[in-house]
């Protein structure tokens, strides 16, 4: 009985100890900040993007899975566009028709025309006849009537040319937004980045706007952080940071103020701030360069935690602390 007292209180010290140790690597204090610098809390984001449909159709294909880098360019996915197809070689045969339309109006007019000219010849020849009373008057009206007829005849074919000019550039735009339409079935990756959902699979029937897959930007990779008014109002756009994430502890990541809100916030929940709760925040984004960004692609990933850090003033100095490889100048 002895034997399991000692036995329990020493499991309740080892208990203890191993707490406290946990406790103490929790909520150690972290480095003082020099002057000029200011940090809090955040996580690594980027924008989302999502690839949606622009018409209704049935999926056919969908080429990448979640957590697939895709660069930007590359086929994700494509619609069923038989029936664009087929409407496509419909208007394509109404172009060909509505030119064969146009060549004959330019036939028509080339033949009125020669029947004006005619018409013009015989008309001068009745005047200069009937000036030496070789001819009658009714022979000069006759004249006269055919001009008139010849010349109405040359406007109605222009006006047949006319409506056929119009036919073509109405079946060629015709053609047109079916091609367009049919490359839109084919969906492809607007940026390069990572495939965070793959919402829909193949052989479903998706409505106009239907969303296919939602891809992370990682060309706009940043960390968001929540600054005090007094903070934020001395923070210049284009500032230097550093970024330090939990899983990454002794390695410092070089980034840039990119955003300051316009307006205040009251302090988000997830904030860890030792201010009173009820100040008003500034919310900042802070930007990992692209070509670091680039350089480290493939182990991006958002929601990942850590602490950012922003020069308020320029001439203040990083701590030891907040160098590292990646901050140094390549």
């Amino acid at each position: 009985m002895r034997f399991l007292k000692i036995l329990g209180l020493l499991l309740l010290a080892l208990a203890i100890s191993g707490g406290g140790y946990f406790a103490y690597r929790l909520y150690k204090p972290k480095a003082a900040l020099p002057a000029g610098i200011i940090g809090s809390n955040g996580r690594i984001e980027a924008n989302e993007t999502d690839l949606a449909v622009k018409f209704a159709g049935r999926l056919t294909e969908v080429t990448v899975q979640e957590g697939d880098m895709v660069q930007a360019g590359a086929i994700v996915a494509k619609i069923d566009t038989a029936d664009l197809n087929a409407a496509l070689r419909a208007a394509e045969a109404n172009v060909r028709q509505t030119e064969k339309a146009q060549a004959e109006a330019d036939a028509q007019i080339a033949q009125r025309k020669s029947e004006l000219t005619l018409a013009d010849q015989e008309l001068d020849r009745a005047l200069a006849l009937i000036a030496k009373g070789n001819v009658s008057q009714q022979r000069v009206d006759q004249a006269r009537n055919q001009r008139r007829t010849a010349a109405a005849a040359l406007d109605a074919a222009r006006s047949r040319q006319d409506a056929a000019k119009e036919a073509i550039a109405a079946a060629r735009a015709e053609a047109e937004r079916l091609r367009v339409q049919i490359a839109d079935g084919t969906l492809k990756a607007p940026v390069t980045g990572r495939v965070l959902y793959r919402l829909a699979e193949p052989g479903e029937v998706l409505a106009a706007g239907g969303k296919v897959v939602t891809l992370l930007d990682l060309s706009n990779v940043y960390m968001t952080l929540f600054l005090p008014t007094q903070e934020a109002g001395a923070l210049a756009m284009g500032a230097e940071g550093r970024i330090v994430l939990d899983a990454l502890p002794g390695r410092a990541i070089p980034a840039t103020v990119s955003f300051v809100s316009a307006r205040a916030q009251f302090t988000p929940r997830q904030v860890e701030t030792q201010r009173e709760r009820d100040r008003m925040m500034y919310r900042i984004k802070i930007r990992v360069p692209e070509t670091l960004v680039q350089q480290y692609i493939e182990y991006v990933k958002t929601g990942l935690t850590g602490m950012g850090y922003v020069k308020l003033a320029p001439q203040a100095a990083w701590p030891e602390w907040l160098q590292s490889d990646l901050t140094k100048p390549q």
